[in-house]
């Protein structure tokens, strides 16, 4: 289990990243005449301004599913940044007043229309940073499964179960699952190749087994049995014993 300093970290390293990104961005830019300032004064600026923003945005976003529960997701984020623009709209104005002195003329139709422009590029660029974070994401959650040659062999609740052992009963073939067992008819060398994205081993001539089935491993002369966790024992013979040793199972 990661320790929670270090899940924190990972978790904040994220946003923290994409404020300083999209900050300098901006301030490498410059719009609205913020260049003016010169360096670090228009980092500042900006890195200031998004973080404010994205704090800001993260509330909205929090509580918007809660009070709009059937929004669709990109709206979310549309709402987010007008709601964002507004106490935004509030800093920049304070701050270029300070700037351009307590007399500065200021249009705050104008200087929201602008931070809504800058609100609606971050914003942009965080929902389109998420929808791959979470594609990715989804992507990863997808466990390997069996190829077809097997799959389709299993009965209907089997097929989407998971593989504990495998091992051969005459001409037919015992495949225990978490969701119970079927024997089909299928030698154990194709039910072998047909899952091969799986972590598993040969451990006998006639047994292949999941390495996450194991719950318990028992050893002794060259030969081994491995407890698996539907309580099944299946047996290790000196010719697969030293390939599994050497592989970590033992």
């Amino acid at each position: 289990m990661a320790h929670p300093v270090l899940t924190l970290a990972r978790n904040c390293a994220r946003p923290i990243f994409m404020v300083l990104g999209i900050g300098t961005f901006l301030a490498i830019l410059g719009p609205f005449g913020s260049y003016t300032f010169g360096w670090p004064l228009v980092w500042l600026y900006w890195t200031g301004f998004i973080a404010l923003g994205a704090v800001i945005g993260y509330a909205v976003g929090h509580f918007m599913p809660l009070w709009l529960p059937k929004a669709p997701e990109w709206l979310v984020y549309v709402a987010s940044a007008m709601v964002v623009s507004i106490p935004i709209t509030a800093a920049v104005t304070w701050v270029n007043i300070r700037a351009g002195g307590e007399g500065a003329p200021v249009n705050i139709v104008f200087v929201y229309s602008l931070v809504l422009v800058i609100s609606g590029f971050a914003t942009s660029v965080i929902y389109v940073v998420e929808r791959l974070s979470k594609r990715s994401a989804s992507q990863e959650d997808v466990p390997a499964r069996a190829g077809a040659a097997l799959i389709d062999k299993l009965p209907v609740k089997l097929k989407t179960a998971q593989i504990f052992s495998m091992n051969a009963e005459d001409h037919y073939l015992r495949v225990r699952t978490d969701r119970g067992d079927a024997l089909i008819l299928m030698r154990l060398s194709d039910a072998v190749a047909a899952c091969e994205a799986l972590d598993g081993a040969r451990t006998h001539r006639s047994w292949w087994v999941a390495r996450a089935a194991v719950e318990d491993i028992r050893k002794s002369d060259g030969r081994g049995v491995l407890v698996l966790m539907d309580g099944v024992e299946a047996p290790v013979s000196r010719t697969y014993y030293p390939a599994l040793r050497d592989a970590g199972w033992f």
